[in-house]
């Protein structure tokens, strides 16, 4: 007894909304419940030309061609995955990233590993510490214009792929006719059953925070129902695993060493490099490790970090 309609929505009130149809006519449809997941988007800095050689990861994904030379900005997770894709293909990658290290907020004894990785497969270059200042398109080439450490810099390329993270699909939804209520970053906010400010609308995924997973937000999907149904229920998982899918991988679940540290909490760290592995010397994967976050006074483990081939 499923109905689907096909256009854009905007909620009229806490009980109806209305769809814009590709030809133009609107439907009203009324409900007693709704759950908004309407996803997010990549985030587009301004100085950005509107061309088709500048790329969000959507672009990148679709491999149209393998450009001789691709500038990578951000060295974030989708940045390092499409770098060494690219890379790996042939291109020509420049990575530019305006923090000091690779995938800000991870581990810094899993980055280390794919930081080595990355500086053969990125023959242009890993540059830490420096923000793209300017992009011009002239002569069928991007000019880049960067300043870091070593002042400004000016690189040309074929392509330009932007990953300096996403913007949460909140805006243009007609929330403002609801009670529901949205963070500074544009999050909608919910309770632990995924219920916002407005009893009768729901939101779950990337529009209602972080970690943006896929997984995440289909578990959030089942809580939603579930309560929309008069269940009893609440999203409070104890740890959601995570995968950068870069060469090699890096998977993580639980704590991390700097967050318990955060917490406060006193832990032991185990580190295990695969080089002592039989098994991941006979498949050439040696350059791994596995790092356990453990509470010391119950052994229960925290947290678990992997990378290396196959860590996911």
């Amino acid at each position: 007894k499923i109905r689907t309609v096909q256009g854009r929505a905007t909620l009229l009130g806490p009980n109806s909304l209305s769809v814009k149809k590709a030809d133009g006519t609107l439907d009203t449809l009324s409900f007693a419940h709704c759950i908004l997941a309407t996803g997010s988007r990549p985030v587009r800095l301004p100085f950005l030309p509107d061309s088709p050689r500048v790329w969000d990861s959507s672009a990148a994904l679709e491999l149209r061609e393998i450009p001789k030379r691709l500038v990578v900005l951000g060295g974030g997770y989708i940045g390092m995955e499409m770098a060494t894709v690219y890379g790996t293909l042939g291109s020509e990658v420049s990575v530019v990233e305006m923090t000091p290290g690779l995938l800000p907020g991870c581990d810094r004894d899993l980055v280390v590993p794919l930081a080595k990785r990355a500086e053969k497969l990125c023959r242009g270059g890993i540059l830490l510490d420096t923000k793209i200042t300017g992009v011009v398109e002239a002569g069928g080439v991007l000019k880049v214009s960067m300043e870091g450490k070593a002042g400004v810099i000016e690189r040309e390329c074929d392509a330009l792929l932007y990953s300096v993270g996403r913007r949460p699909n909140s805006d243009g939804l007609g929330l403002e006719k609801t009670r529901v209520q949205t963070s500074k970053s544009g999050f909608i906010a919910v309770d632990l059953s995924r219920r916002t400010a407005e009893p009768s609308i729901f939101a779950i995924g990337d529009a209602a925070g972080q970690p943006m997973l896929a997984h995440k937000a289909a578990h959030e999907g089942r809580t939603a129902v579930d309560a929309v149904v008069g269940k009893k229920v609440a999203f409070e998982p104890h740890a959601i695993p995570a995968v950068v899918f870069t060469d090699p991988e890096i998977a993580t679940c639980g704590l991390s060493e700097s967050e318990a540290s955060a917490l406060g909490k006193t832990v032991e760290v185990a580190r295990f490099s695969w080089g002592a592995s039989g098994r991941a010397q006979t498949l050439g994967c040696s350059d791994g490790m596995t790092k356990l976050v453990i509470d010391p006074a119950t052994e229960r483990v925290l947290g678990v970090g992997i990378v290396g081939p196959g860590a996911g």
